[in-house]
């Protein structure tokens, strides 16, 4: 096995979208191609399918030195309302898009997921939050079984925050954890007592939430499995429903990530990093959990297992869902919609962001339109990062896409896929290389490999 991490670690995209945002095209992109795209992508999507609305809450009062997020520091909640303002500002402004369509009759969206996305969305007062989402509710119609969820900080999510959101619908939270080792901590800048974990998730469950997810991250400086180890047993005293197992992304390239609370030399090695990782995964297995896609493990019981099982798996810029909607429009600041034919994201400062929202203009300042192959690739990744296999039909076979073919063989060679005249499946031993599958697949990147580092490493 390290041989062939040795050979696969390098630099490769998570896949929240196809093509990746190093190689939209933003040259020829505009906000009114954009548009077209959010009507084409509306009147496709029937009221049983409905929409998903990200909203980006960016600010924080504290900065995690292994963060990558879009974010700003601050202490000032006076930000709060004139932000809160320019989000509904903005989802008018897509209302006012949707209401120019004849074919819709002046109905409004169906919403069926809604996320709360940060930055730290809990740095947010209960009322300001709830005048958000009565705003936006008060616009749409909800779906059957909405997917309703937010990631709450657990140093300051509230008794009062977890009961709001949940009179308003929400059922999911998720808490970022890391780690527990305070030297782990103190290195991220991520000082969080065990006991505040637990308050918020036991909160979270006496208010009647269905499903608490806890994020851990393996690769951290200074971490060392007996860290790591003690990390997950204390989170299995909480026996969270859902699990994200994230290998920590260190780009410090880019710029405003804030990562230099560390020396490089205190973060794991390559083979070091990969133990966390197997060790890790087996201790959850043996524990109950079930690997759902990548770096994603949930109970049996949790409905992100059940779409697995039913292939309803879904993956999109929130990550791993058991929703499917073909529109999901960002709202905030750097946040990013997917049309399906098109993606676009938002300005990625504050000021900029509410300037242009005050103009009248939908935010957006960079997309990409999706062409034909764009299209047939982005449905092979996806069902790659969402069951680990995808069939080529008679239409669509190995001989449009030869670049993919020659790396598969090789992969298959290793023993990671299975491979068919149309069928590639992922198999057991290559599940930890999901992305370099996914990869092979990825004709842009492909035909022009990236100068300078633009991605973590995938393994």
């Amino acid at each position: 096995m390290n041989s062939l991490i040795n050979k696969y670690n390098i630099p490769g995209p998570r896949y929240t979208s196809y093509p990746t945002v190093p190689y939209w095209e933003n040259e020829s992109f505009t906000s009114e191609k954009w548009q077209s795209t959010v009507i084409r992508a509306f009147n496709e999507s029937n009221a049983e399918e409905g929409i998903s609305i990200y909203i980006h809450l960016p600010f924080c009062e504290n900065l995690c030195t292994f963060c990558a997020c879009h974010k700003r520091i601050t202490k000032q909640h006076s930000v709060e309302t004139p932000y809160l303002e320019s989000v509904l500002k903005e989802w008018n402004l897509y209302l006012e898009l949707f209401r120019q369509q004849p074919t819709t009759n002046n109905q409004q969206p169906t919403l069926k997921e809604l996320h709360l996305g940060g930055g730290t969305p809990t740095f947010f007062s209960p009322e300001n939050l709830r005048i958000l989402l009565e705003g936006i509710f008060a616009t749409v119609e909800i779906a059957e079984n909405p997917e309703f969820s937010f990631e709450g900080h657990p140093n300051n999510t509230t008794k009062e925050h977890l009961q709001t959101l949940y009179d308003l619908g929400f059922r999911r939270c998720s808490f970022g954890v890391q780690d527990y080792d305070l030297k782990v901590q103190k290195a991220i800048n991520r000082i969080q007592p065990f006991e505040n974990v637990k308050n918020v998730t036991e909160w979270a469950r006496e208010i009647g939430y269905k499903s608490v997810s806890h994020d851990l991250v393996f690769g951290l400086p200074h971490q060392s499995w007996e860290a790591m180890e003690f990390t997950i047993r204390k989170t299995m005293e909480l026996k969270p429903d859902r699990l994200a197992f994230y290998s920590y992304a260190h780009v410090p390239w880019i710029k405003g990530v804030g990562q230099r609370g560390f020396d490089e030399n205190d973060l794991p090695s390559g083979e070091e990093k990969r133990k966390l990782y197997e060790n890790g995964k087996k201790l959850l297995e043996d524990l109950g959990y079930i690997e759902v896609g990548m770096d994603h493990f949930s109970l049996e019981s949790d409905d992100l297992y059940q779409s697995l099982i039913h292939k309803k798996l879904h993956r999109n810029f929130m990550g791993y869902t058991s929703s499917n909607t073909q529109l999901m429009v960002g709202l905030g600041m750097s946040a990013i919609s997917d049309s399906w034919y098109g993606f676009a994201q938002n300005e990625k400062t504050v000021e900029e962001y509410q300037k242009r929202v005050e103009e009248g203009k939908i935010p957006v300042f960079r997309g990409h339109i999706l062409n034909e192959e764009d299209l047939i690739i982005r449905r092979h990744i996806l069902n790659i990062m969402c069951q680990l296999e995808t069939t080529f039909t008679d239409k669509n076979t190995f001989a449009e896409l030869p670049e993919a073919l020659e790396k598969l063989k090789e992969m298959q060679e290793d023993g990671l896929v299975e491979l068919s005249e149309n069928f590639v499946k992922i198999t057991e031993k290559g599940r930890v290389f999901t992305r370099n599958v996914a990869m092979a697949f990825d004709l842009r990147m492909m035909r022009k490999m990236p100068e300078t580092r633009l991605f973590s490493m995938t393994v």
